[in-house]
């Protein structure tokens, strides 16, 4: 199995986005909480690179830190039914993106993918993506995002639940 990291993350990058630096940081950014710790910035700055399974065609979805991707919404956006859309799991997220769940950049795959963009990301002048490790990230703006994916923006998030929050159910 073929595993990428930063280095496969810049290289993309310096093609495609020169001048944008892979950041290797001394504390893990493998969740989006960690993240925005780590860079100090706002949570909804950070980009999920979250990897569906839709009638078992991988597609990426970006999604903002403070964001969580609806599977309604989604089988809305892609014109099939919501039973037909899957989170894939850590082992396809590997073998498909080549990288460890934790550390999915949005960009660098091994396998080209299809991606939708949330469009609340466009909120922020400065986004926060993870870049190939659990504690490697790389700025760059919406407009960038959108460029380097080639993603469709579209509305396929509801807000997530602070940790801790309750609502109502056992």
């Amino acid at each position: 199995m073929l595993v990428r990291g930063p280095r496969d993350v810049q290289a993309f990058l310096d093609r495609y986005l020169p001048g944008t630096s892979v950041r290797i940081l001394d504390q893990s950014t493998a969740t989006a909480v960690e993240a925005a710790a780590a860079v100090g910035c706002p949570l909804g700055a950070i980009v999920k690179s979250l990897l569906f399974l839709a009638d078992c065609d991988p597609r990426l979805v970006l999604v903002a830190g403070d964001r969580k991707a609806d599977q309604r919404l989604l089988a809305t956006v892609w014109r099939i039914p919501r039973k037909r859309i899957q989170i894939a799991d850590p082992e396809t997220v590997l073998r498909v993106t080549g990288y460890e769940v934790g550390g999915v950049p949005p960009v660098a795959h091994i396998t080209p993918l299809k991606t939708w963009i949330d469009a609340s990301l466009a909120r922020y002048g400065t986004l926060w993506a993870a870049a190939g490790a659990r504690n490697a990230m790389f700025p760059l703006s919406f407009a960038d995002l959108t460029y380097i994916t080639g993603g469709q923006v579209a509305e396929f998030t509801v807000a997530a639940r602070p940790a801790g929050a309750s609502d109502g159910r056992p």
